[in-house]
């Protein structure tokens, strides 16, 4: 029986081992009976007081007739809204829209933090910090709640109805619909991450060789593909969405 238990608990962790996701050194915290990437908080907690704080301060004190900080506010969140209510539907899109805001919001500046603040000049014992979105445990997070959004939304508005659409317009295709919805999540992780992982290292190599002028134009590349990026992960996330609700491919 002992033995028994002891090759279970082995297989489970090779079988953890294999499953973590590892690009680069990354400095650990042990909270609790968890191990994090402690380079990633911080810099999520950074780009969360960014925004609290921006958001604080540009509506403490709202105005009939916006100005300054309220009008860019406003820009923004009509912005969002326009985009969600563009791919779930006019109907419907009015509850997704703080779930869409977020998610473009964070990876927005979080891509820009990347573009434009020096992170590689605070040293840690382990790993360097970067972006969050420059982690891929963190675009797999996102990809992860785009995915149960999307499946939420679905047995929402259909019930157990919505599992029918697997086997349209034919039950032959019902492998091919189901690896489809569990692949989205991957694309949309692969594709951030591999994007802003990509802008950073094209930034890093000409600093550290002529670090005055000649890496201003590829940073400033680097920040706009880094909107982008933020604008076509929130962009198929509402797609998803959207689709998910109206039951069809």
């Amino acid at each position: 029986m002992y033995i028994i238990q002891s090759s279970t608990i082995s297989t489970l962790n090779n079988i953890s081992r294999i499953s973590s996701v590892e690009v680069g050194q990354h400095l650990y915290w042990q909270i609790g009976s968890f191990q994090v990437h402690a380079q990633v908080l911080i810099t999520s907690w950074v780009v969360i007081a960014v925004l609290l704080g921006s958001a604080t301060i540009a509506v403490r004190d709202l105005q009939t007739i916006p100005t300054g900080g309220q009008n860019f506010v406003e820009y923004v969140l009509e912005f969002i809204r326009d985009l969600t209510k563009t791919q779930i539907g006019e109907e419907e899109y009015g509850s997704w829209v703080p779930f869409i805001g977020t998610m473009f919001l964070f990876i927005f500046v979080s891509n820009w933090s990347g573009a434009l603040l020096p992170w590689g000049i605070i040293k840690l014992p382990h790993g360097e910090l970067a972006a969050p979105t420059n982690d891929i445990n963190t675009t797999v997070a996102l990809a992860l709640l785009t995915s149960i959004a999307y499946f939420y939304a679905g047995l929402t508005k259909k019930g157990l109805g919505y599992f029918g659409r697997y086997i349209q317009p034919t039950p032959i295709l019902l492998p091919i619909n189901i690896l489809e919805d569990f692949t989205k999540p991957l694309s949309l992780s692969f594709r951030l991450f591999g994007n802003i992982l990509a802008d950073e290292l094209v930034v890093a190599v000409p600093v550290s060789l002529v670090p005055l002028v000649v890496p201003i134009p590829v940073m400033l590349l680097g920040i706009f593909t880094s909107g982008i990026q933020a604008l076509i992960f929130a962009t198929l996330a509402a797609a998803y969405i959207g689709e998910s609700m109206e039951g069809h491919h």
